[in-house]
């Protein structure tokens, strides 16, 4: 069965190659990515690999595979880090903190079964300091990142305690995902 990985996002891919699998085809989904009033973050997460699934074209036999990674404080929904300065304040926000890591996958089977699921990992910083902050953020690998940091980078220097999927904070959770796909019918060893 072709599968349709429905992300522009490399990490995405590459996570996927670690179970094996190379999507036959990439389409970027463009939907608007802004959290409903009051909105709790895991259901923006599972709502946005919905959407995103859903807003790629698929053939007949074709499987589509989403995903949406958010970053939370509480109930509140960290946005990615389009600027510097926004940058700043997130790691600000998680420096010495607790926050959780809200990773959503969905698949749409070949003959139109949507099924889902979400890892939520939680994700402690160590208390960071403003040239720690300047440091990161010269870097430049946390910028358009959820929550401004990327843990597969420099940043996972920063991480005192994490519970969870650690694939899911880079973007896709291996153990959910391979679930997902198997149940879709692909063939994963």
């Amino acid at each position: 069965m072709p599968l349709v990985l429905a992300s522009s996002s490399p990490r995405r891919r590459d996570l996927l190659a670690r179970i094996g699998v190379v999507p036959d085809r990439i389409a970027a989904p463009d939907i608007d990515e802004t959290p409903a009033p009051r909105e709790t973050p895991r259901v923006y997460a599972l709502r946005l690999a919905v959407e995103k699934a859903n807003a790629v074209e698929r053939a007949e036999g074709e499987v589509v595979i989403a995903g949406d990674t958010t970053i939370a404080l509480g109930r509140r929904i960290l946005p990615p880090a389009e600027t510097e300065d926004v940058q700043r304040k997130l790691l600000r926000l998680l420096s010495g903190r607790r926050h959780h890591a809200l990773s959503a996958v969905c698949v749409v089977a070949a003959d139109g079964t949507v099924r889902t699921r979400i890892a939520d990992t939680i994700v402690a910083f160590k208390p960071l300091s403003e040239e720690e902050i300047d440091a990161y953020i010269a870097c430049g690998e946390g910028l358009g990142k959820a929550g401004g940091y990327a843990i597969q980078g420099r940043a996972e220097a920063f991480v005192r305690f994490l519970q969870g999927s650690h694939s899911g904070v880079i973007g896709l959770p291996l153990f959910e995902t391979r679930a997902l796909l198997k149940a879709a019918g692909l063939a994963l060893v």
